[in-house]
């Protein structure tokens, strides 16, 4: 293992996407991160996607680069051998992160009594201790509102989970802050975060809060449309459709100077009396601007044109489903240097992320897989918990511990 974080030990307890998506994250950058799940597998154990058989892909995509414990902690052992493992010695141990606080056990105050330097990052559903996930958050705040066709009537849940995203990644710098405060003035520190104002924050950060309050609206919905400036989706003449961005200045001068329709524009501008170099100008005459560009994406083929685009520094792109976008895109390839072509234990070989990070002075390391459940329970145990072998035994025997067949090493 190596990079920026190599030596610092995180434990994770986590199901679904932002906990999981912090660890992870975390290991790519070369810490060692050491997830506990019970020994029939924990919430994501067979999330879905999973493949025919049903191997949950969902588990290699978010366990990726860590190392697996299984542990019943629904017994007392199994919970005292977790708090060892989280609170073990060492300066670059005692980091936690979870969104599976229990009180009594893996609450901080009790981990604290343990190891008073402990820093754990905590994410709840919401302030209240109601259960959330991102698909009740983003309704609950209004962006499935404003989603979706103009005219439409019903709400448009979006399919990426983006509150989860982000709330993940806050995980990652929450804890990182928590640890440099340790460094520096060798305290602990417990950072408790919500998804739901993970999601409120950024409603306001985005200046959508104040569009209500201030000017008294809400906002509508406006298809594909890129909301206070001009973006657009057209149809060509082979069926594809394209997305086309004039957010700057440059990036409107260069759309209307490629498709040739810079006079067209300078008329549209003097018929109406404004000044289309503006971006909440084109935002507002969107419509207008829509049946100039139309009909010149619909006399052509997508390979008519890309080229032309890309020379001329339009920016744009196609839009493609899940699949064409893996066959088409380079950069959802091995010639992108955050992929490889891994194997994966229990589901097969395919193309994986490693960290979309590039650290100078650090080598980028090939993706590793996620871990069978349980895979390093024994090493665990023994290196951090400091367990014999004889009582690692006698926890597998009782079925505290779990280690699949063929994974457990030879005791010394």
């Amino acid at each position: 293992m190596s990079g920026v974080l190599d030596g610092m030990r995180v434990v994770e307890s986590s199901a679904f996407v932002a906990v999981p998506l912090a660890g992870m994250t975390l290991a790519q950058m070369g810490a060692d991160v050491i997830r506990f799940d019970l020994p029939q597998g924990g919430l994501d154990a067979k999330r879905w996607p999973v493949t025919s058989s049903g191997k949950s892909l969902f588990w290699d995509g978010m366990n990726k680069g860590k190392r697996s414990v299984a542990l019943d902690v629904k017994t007392a052992r199994g919970r005292e051998i977790a708090q060892e493992i989280i609170c073990a010695d060492g300066e670059d141990a005692g980091l936690f992160i979870t969104n599976l606080a229990a009180r009594g056990w893996t609450d901080y105050e009790t981990l604290r009594a343990r190891r008073g330097d402990l820093c754990m990052v905590s994410l709840r559903g919401d302030r209240h201790g109601r259960s959330a996930v991102d698909y009740t958050v983003n309704p609950s705040l209004g962006f499935p509102i404003a989603t979706g066709h103009e005219g439409a009537t019903g709400p448009v849940a979006h399919v990426l989970p983006a509150w989860d995203c982000i709330a993940g990644n806050m995980v990652v710098s929450g804890l990182l802050a928590a640890e440099r405060t340790r460094l520096r003035k060798g305290l602990g520190q417990f950072v408790d975060l919500t998804l739901k104002d993970a999601a409120a924050a950024m409603l306001g950060n985005l200046g959508i809060i104040g569009e209500v309050a201030v000017n008294g609206v809400d906002r509508a919905k406006s298809g594909n449309a890129l909301y206070g400036a001009y973006g657009q989706d057209f149809i060509c003449a082979d069926g594809r459709r394209v997305m086309v961005i004039a957010l700057t200045p440059r990036q409107w001068i260069n759309l209307i100077s490629v498709t040739g329709t810079t006079q067209d524009m300078g008329y549209l501008a003097a018929r109406m009396g404004v000044d289309l170099g503006q971006e909440g100008v084109r935002w507002t005459y969107r419509a207008e601007i829509t049946k100039v560009l139309a009909p010149w994406f619909a006399k052509r083929k997508l390979s008519d044109f890309a080229e032309s685009f890309d020379r001329g520094g339009v920016t744009w792109s196609v839009f493609r489903s899940f699949g064409q976008a893996l066959r088409e895109d380079p950069d959802l390839s091995s010639d992108n240097p955050i992929f490889a072509e891994v194997d994966h234990p229990e589901t097969g070989r395919y193309l994986t992320p490693g960290t979309p990070f590039s650290f100078a002075g650090h080598v980028r390391e090939t993706p590793r897989p996620a871990p069978r459940l349980g895979q390093h329970t024994e090493e665990v145990l023994a290196d951090v918990a400091g367990l014999p072998s004889g009582a690692i035994s006698k926890l597998m025997d009782d079925g505290v511990a779990m280690q699949p067949r063929g994974d457990v090493r030879m005791a010394s």
